[in-house]
């Protein structure tokens, strides 16, 4: 019995440790906007998908207001084999065809969207689900290289239905479609929505959920996981070739959002379980936060 009343005492002193060092952070964070991408194995995986819906949920109850950006390339994989619709890439980036873009948007926008969305509500929150298409959120424009069909990028944003969903306490949920001037669709790459929104919101904090434990010196290397570093530093390491294949689209993703006004952008771990609240609310954080100069010390 003492014994477990021991247990029991480390425990709730753990717990009260963690709120007084989360605290500083709700204090500093409260009422400012949060852009987080999410995707890789945090979507795939039950338990962790069930994390991280808690977590934003959590950050919205704590004051702070979530925005979700979200991709679903495994989900898209599996309808197009269903469909007898073979997956084709061309220099990591998926060739869309008319009848892929028709799968994208059905899997993307009506599926794995609205999936979010209600796991968000069922965890207490009160999430809405958007794609670029709904009140002109993006408008888009073809990516420009030969050969990859309906695969567009950012021509201009407009956020006043984030911005009135924001103020009205809801949780936005996006989806990477959007059409161009003449509404044909296109399937855009979800980190860099990510980063054009939060750039467009003036966020905090745009955080990128992946698969890998952030920026390495040594990618075969954990322990060369790169806490912080600036825009400058970011570049360098790309020309060095220190950052490379998946990694450099990221990394400009957050380069590009920061250049643009957003305070700091993460690449953080999304496999490891409330890696978004150990990132923001802990003084070590998990993965790499790429910042401004200005804000480097």
């Amino acid at each position: 019995m003492d014994n477990d009343r021991e247990y029991i005492g480390e425990v709730e002193a753990t717990r009260v440790r963690v709120l007084s060092e989360a605290l500083p952070y709700i204090q500093q964070f409260s009422g400012r906007i949060v852009v987080v991408k999410y995707g890789g194995a945090a979507m795939k995986d039950s338990a962790l998908k069930d994390r991280v819906v808690r977590d934003v949920v959590f950050l919205a109850c704590v004051g702070l207001r979530p925005v979700i950006v979200h991709g679903g390339g495994p989900e898209i994989n599996s309808w197009l084999d269903k469909l007898g619709i073979e997956p084709q890439f061309n220099n990591g980036l998926r060739v869309t065809d008319a009848p892929t873009m028709d799968v994208v948007e059905m899997v993307l926008v009506g599926r794995v969207n609205k999936e979010i969305v209600s796991l968000i509500n069922q965890a207490g929150g009160s999430a809405v689900g958007l794609c670029g298409k709904d009140g002109n959120l993006i408008k888009a424009r073809p990516e420009g290289r030969e050969g990859i069909g309906f695969v567009g990028e950012v021509s201009t944003m407009d956020v006043r239905i984030l911005e009135s969903l924001l103020k009205d306490g809801y949780i936005p949920v996006v989806s990477s479609v959007a059409a161009d001037e003449n509404g044909q669709a296109y399937n855009i790459n979800a980190d860099t929505v990510a980063g054009e929104i939060a750039a467009a919101l003036g966020a905090e904090k745009l955080i990128l959920l992946t698969d890998t434990a952030g920026i390495l010196e040594d990618y075969k290397d954990p322990s060369t996981l790169l806490y912080k570093l600036d825009i400058q530093q970011a570049r360098e390491l790309i020309a060095k070739g220190v950052v490379s294949g998946g990694m450099i689209p990221k990394v400009n993703c957050c380069v590009r959002s920061l250049a643009q006004g957003v305070k700091a952008a993460h690449i953080i771990d999304g496999r490891i379980p409330h890696a978004l609240l150990l990132e923001i609310f802990t003084d070590s954080g998990i993965g790499s936060m790429i910042v401004a100069s200005e804000f480097l010390n």
